[in-house]
């Protein structure tokens, strides 16, 4: 019965695999086929780079994605210098508001964007972040803030508190507790929550297509320039979509070990 079992799991799981992958395989064809071919669905066809070269001609590529790299990496390396801190006082020092808080800061992710765009777009406006990449990454930063706490505080939690106490009898400061003690037990699930964040970052396209035009675009809006009043490329908007998931796509397959071992971290004593 186990056996049967552990093949149903195995068939449904290919399946949901298959329907995922879908999308990102027609997504993939269709940047490599012509304008008039991209709305046949045959899976045979003369190859062409077209698109591509069009692509390339129309925009700097290379500005967009450095944009991407920028935010992400920024708006990550922000979180943490916010999340490590607030995660470890509400993990080893609780108070009776600790929850609560916890839980606030998470609902702040369930209000849609779009509720507190005119506010941010005037803030950003009067301060000058209008079209730059410190404001993507102020506002990305903010966006991104509850999930670095949270996981943060989550694999903090699996740390005994006895090992700090150990620490601060041999003089450990509350940075030296951080650096060497915390950052090493920790490291698997901070650098799956590291990883998140900049594919968080990577795909956030509200803000990036409605607070930037030109300077500080990343790849997002990249993507979003080509749909145009006179109607969908969809040859060139697959090339572009294209470009700009692969170097986050190639990321996650590279680092996959990593990001299950991390979300994994604390699971199994």
């Amino acid at each position: 019965m186990k056996k049967y079992g552990n093949l149903i799991f195995g068939i449904v799981g290919w399946v949901v695999a298959v329907i995922m992958f879908f999308p990102i395989f027609w997504m993939a064809i269709t940047a490599f086929k012509t304008e008039q071919g991209a709305y046949s669905p045959d899976l045979i066809f003369v190859p062409t780079l077209d698109s591509f070269k069009e692509v390339f001609s129309r925009s700097n590529y290379l500005a967009f994605m450095m944009n991407s790299v920028y935010v992400s990496l920024g708006s990550t390396l922000v979180c943490f210098l916010f999340a490590i801190p607030a995660a470890y006082k509400m993990s080893f020092f609780p108070t009776l508001k600790t929850q609560s808080t916890l839980l606030w800061m998470l609902s702040t992710k369930m209000m849609p964007a779009v509720g507190v765009l005119v506010p941010i777009y005037f803030l950003f406006r009067t301060f000058g972040l209008l079209d730059t990449v410190v404001g993507l990454i102020i506002i990305y930063t903010l966006m991104n803030l509850p999930i670095a706490v949270w996981m943060s505080y989550t694999y903090f939690c699996e740390i005994p508190a006895a090992i700090l106490e150990a620490g601060r009898i041999d003089g450990a400061s509350v940075w030296q507790e951080l650096w060497h003690l915390l950052r090493p037990m920790s490291l698997p699930g901070l650098s799956s929550t590291a990883l998140i964040l900049i594919i968080f970052a990577w795909n956030e396209a509200f803000w990036s297509i409605n607070l930037t035009s030109a300077n500080a675009a990343p790849l997002t809006a990249f993507i979003a320039s080509y749909s145009s009043p006179e109607g969908l490329f969809w040859a060139k908007l697959s090339a572009a979509s294209l470009l700009a998931v692969a170097p986050i796509m190639v990321l996650g397959w590279l680092t996959q070990k990593q990001l299950v071992q991390g979300l994994t971290f604390g699971a199994v004593k």
